[in-house]
């Protein structure tokens, strides 16, 4: 039994299910994909609702469960970013090495001539995470299979040499700005690359570990092409309508409209998923793809758990600050720093419209003092240039994706009242650079935080359901001595983000705790 039909339990389920399991999953929406899917939100307009690009599904999840057979499609951007710049200037990155470095030589050769060392650097330490992530972290005090699997990471980390060592250090441990500041001198190439770790991490550049949410985001691939972001034709839905596919052809039962009350347990074992009309469905064991925090303080009883990791999970830090808006729209946006209303590759690639590390380290302390940032970060997308299926001949969709806007608003105000408001503040950030932008919004969906939470059961209106921070990472994620899927409770487990390795659409965390699951049905622990 399954709860939750997001991403990671529909690979969870496939998985489960091609061993030999019987595998029902419960979705408490209409449709499955969790935060991964396409909605229509203004008519004659679609789009990926939370969700919004692609690079972290792992290739191996891709082909085991024949996503491209099952008509996935996923199209690199032709450059990653666009960072438009309040003095007209402008920045693009991606395409080359080559063509970026010729980019960044108009603000800094110093900053050009870096770039290769730098691009390597984040690789070595990438694919280290690549090798991590497809594991099961140890339990710390564990038996020996732990103690071995810890010996093994490490090995992984001794083969790479000192230098590379420290740079796996300094990426797991410094703040994404001290990296930025010691690598380059230019602050549009510092904001282009210090974006990626602010994306969902309630945090400023320069605090210490966001370093390592900059290479979360790195370490993806589109199509076999290491560090690139890209499109799902049909957005992100068409991930997820792939995976529940692929799962009913292996005999998963998928049941919508299924919204889970609580775990039945009995002595210290899961027994059964009651649902909010009180059916009880009983399995041999429960996986949970559900928020750490919502499993066991909303669908468990507390005193089934021990209280130290009652506390513990109580204290697990869920709120990325994220806010999203989803637009339709007339036109293109015209930039003042690139004019043109008609396709250009910068319309294709992420556009970021925060200008330098010291603005988003403003946009975090504002948010931490009133709320939200008084002038946000914003990343805008516009996959209906890549994707004609989205939108109505000669018009288009926008994803927003802005930070910082906090879960906990000051002086008791609420997101209901507020949300509009801080819609408009971000159009018109967007439209100081685009000026058509503004008059050219048709219709729009917006999703504060609180929405996020109370829609996809993101608890805090967190994206990663878990602040990736290195107290909540790998062998403590989400409680130190449960990292390998398993709860304190037996024949429960835990198959989404809020488990290793972390957030995105990744796939990994349903396939790992799928391996585990396997496991314990192979010894019996589960009969």
């Amino acid at each position: 039994m399954i709860i939750g039909g997001g991403h990671n339990g529909l690979v969870c389920a496939c998985y489960l299910a091609t061993a030999g399991l019987k595998v029902r999953v419960l979705e408490r929406r209409e449709l499955v994909g969790g935060a991964a899917v396409t909605e229509e939100f203004y008519p004659g307009f679609r789009n990926s609702t939370a969700s919004y690009t692609v690079s972290l599904l792992d290739p191996q999840v891709i082909a085991d469960l024949r996503l491209r057979e099952h008509g996935l499609t996923l199209l690199e951007r032709p450059i990653s970013n666009f960072v438009p710049l309040p003095d007209g200037r402008y920045l693009k990155i991606g395409g080359s090495v080559a063509a970026t470095q010729r980019e960044v030589a108009r603000f800094s050769v110093r900053d050009a001539e870096a770039l290769p060392r730098y691009y390597a650097m984040l690789e070595r330490a990438a694919g280290v995470l690549r090798e991590l992530a497809l594991e099961t972290p140890p339990n710390v005090g564990g038996g020996m299979r732990d103690t071995f699997a810890a010996l093994t990471a490490g090995n992984r980390l001794r083969r790479l040499g000192m230098p590379a060592r420290r740079d796996v250090l300094d990426l797991f441990t410094k703040s994404a700005g001290q990296l930025l500041d010691a690598w380059f001198e230019s602050a549009a190439l510092k904001a282009a690359f210090g974006f990626d770790a602010i994306v969902g991490n309630f945090a400023s550049p320069y605090t210490p570990g966001s370093a390592y949410v900059l290479l979360h985001h790195v370490f993806g691939e589109v199509n076999g092409k290491r560090g690139v972001w890209g499109h799902a034709v049909g957005g992100m839905g068409a991930i997820t309508q792939a995976m529940a596919a692929e799962a009913r052809a292996r005999g998963v039962e998928i049941t919508t409209g299924a919204e889970v009350g609580h775990i039945a347990v009995a002595g210290g074992v899961a027994r059964a998923a009651v649902l909010a009309d009180g059916t009880e469905i009983a399995a041999r064991c429960v996986v949970a793809n559900v928020n750490p925090k919502m499993l066991y303080l909303n669908l468990l009883d507390e005193h089934e758990l021990d209280a130290d990791f009652v506390s513990r999970i109580r204290n697990f830090k869920c709120g990325s600050a994220t806010f999203r808006i989803n637009v339709a729209l007339a036109g293109l946006p015209d930039f003042s720093a690139l004019p043109g209303a008609s396709v250009q590759e910068h319309h294709q690639s992420g556009i970021i419209m925060a200008p330098s590390l010291g603005y988003m380290e403003r946009a975090y302390f504002d948010a931490r003092t009133h709320g939200w940032s008084r002038e946000p970060v914003v990343e805008m997308l516009i996959p209906s240039t890549v994707d004609d299926t989205l939108a109505p001949p000669g018009r288009h969709v926008a994803s927003l994706f802005c930070q910082h806007f906090s879960y906990d608003l000051p002086d008791g105000k609420s997101w209901d009242d507020c949300k509009e408001r801080a819609a408009d503040l971000v159009i018109d950030t967007v439209n100081r650079y685009a000026p058509n932008f503004k008059a050219s919004v048709l219709g729009r969906m917006v999703l504060s935080p609180l929405d996020l939470e109370r829609k996809f059961g993101l608890a805090g209106g967190d994206i990663f359901h878990g602040a990736l921070t290195l107290d909540q990472l790998y062998s403590a994620r989400p409680v130190l001595g449960h990292a390998a899927y398993r709860g304190p409770l037996a024949r429960l487990y835990m198959c989404g983000s809020g488990t290793h390795p972390g957030g995105g659409v990744t796939g990994i965390p349903g396939h790992n705790a799928a391996r585990e699951i396997i496991r314990d049905f192979r010894r019996g622990r589960c009969s």
